[in-house]
């Protein structure tokens, strides 16, 4: 009998003593590991010329086919053996109740994202996404808010321990308007935006958190005044909230990417200790808005004497609490059980 005769009969006769499938890893190692019967035999390989690795290669190749074989019927054999054994030995009673996994719930910012974007995708505006990311150049200069600007102090910035560029440090975005300035240099007018992201400022309370959401939209056309703007946040947050009766006034304000800039209200009403939109004489700041100011445009290389614009920009977090009742921003963040099932949603099966 040849040397690989031998390993053959040896190997298959390890396999068939073999009762447990511990066992059969253990030989499984002995045969083909780091420094298995076949292994071993195999380093025989180097010392021989071509005409004799071939055909030796041959012959080992069809001993290894034949000992994988029995190593996975064997293999097998013993899976049922061990499975008849526990069903036979195990009880389960089909009566008791299963367990009910728990999918988890929608999250209210999540769901009031998901409204927002079917509103404004129904007025022609295209969602349009930026990085967390930015430079100084897009989130301050872009948006006319040169060096040793005082708009700059009305954000406490993040700054990243990145390398400057030729754009200025890194930093996390102190809102979603720098999204305006990658939009319009991509697009050419007429043109309709809106984004939904994270933005990050150092400031936390009951009513603000060092990270939020903001939503804001930019329209770029021409012939497009405040009327028209005023109509279109009246009309979306008529939608949002869903509440017909709904008053909206602007105040003159100040933000440095519009000119003229106005903050947005919506009348108010206390019942049972919660704020009722649209019920009362009181008003509460929701927005800001304004016409596009022309430094602005010319960053994004369009023509301010062609074409105007109108953006506005409203919290997503501020109107998510102000539909669901949720009181306290810092909960969004958290990972309370009990805050997801009061203010969490079902997730709906199609």
């Amino acid at each position: 009998m040849s040397e690989l005769d031998k390993l053959l009969a040896s190997c298959l006769s390890e396999i068939a003593d073999c009762d447990n499938l511990k066992k059969i890893d253990d030989v499984k190692n002995a045969i083909f590991g780091k420094n298995g019967k076949i292994t071993n035999i195999m380093k025989k390989l180097r010392d021989l010329d071509d005409n004799e690795k071939r055909k030796f290669g041959a012959e080992i190749n069809s001993i290894k086919d034949k000992i994988w074989e029995q190593l996975s019927s064997k293999s097998y054999k013993l899976e049922i053996k061990e499975l008849d054994k526990k069903l036979s030995s195990e009880f389960a009673d089909v009566s008791m109740p299963i367990y009910s996994p728990s999918f988890g719930k929608i999250h209210p910012l999540t769901k009031v994202s998901e409204e927002i974007y079917g509103i404004l995708s129904s007025y022609g505006f295209t969602f349009a996404e930026g990085e967390d990311i930015e430079s100084e150049y897009y989130n301050f200069t872009a948006l006319n808010m040169p060096d040793h600007h005082p708009a700059r102090t009305m954000h406490d910035t993040f700054y990243v321990n990145m390398p400057a560029d030729d754009k200025g440090r890194k930093l996390l975005r102190t809102h979603t308007s720098p999204v305006q300035i990658h939009a319009m240099l991509a697009n050419s007018p007429p043109c309709r935006f809106f984004s939904i992201g994270r933005v990050y400022r150092s400031d936390s309370d009951s009513t603000h958190t060092p990270m939020f959401n903001q939503i804001e939209g930019i329209i770029v056309e021409k012939n497009v005044g405040f009327s028209h703007l005023k109509w279109l946040i009246t009309d979306f947050l008529k939608k949002l909230f869903e509440v017909k009766d709904l008053s909206v006034r602007l105040r003159p304000s100040f933000f440095p990417f519009t000119e003229p800039s106005a903050e947005v209200d919506v009348n108010y009403g206390i019942k049972n200790g919660k704020i009722v939109l649209g019920s009362g004489s009181k008003w509460l700041e929701i927005c800001g808005c304004g016409a596009v100011h022309p430094n602005v445009l010319k960053y994004g290389n369009i023509d301010p004497t062609k074409y105007q614009g109108l953006a506005f920009g409203f919290g997503l977090d501020r109107l998510t609490s102000l539909k669901y009742g949720v009181p306290d921003l810092r909960e969004y963040f958290e990972s309370d059980d009990r805050w997801r099932n009061a203010f969490g949603f079902p997730h709906v099966i199609v």
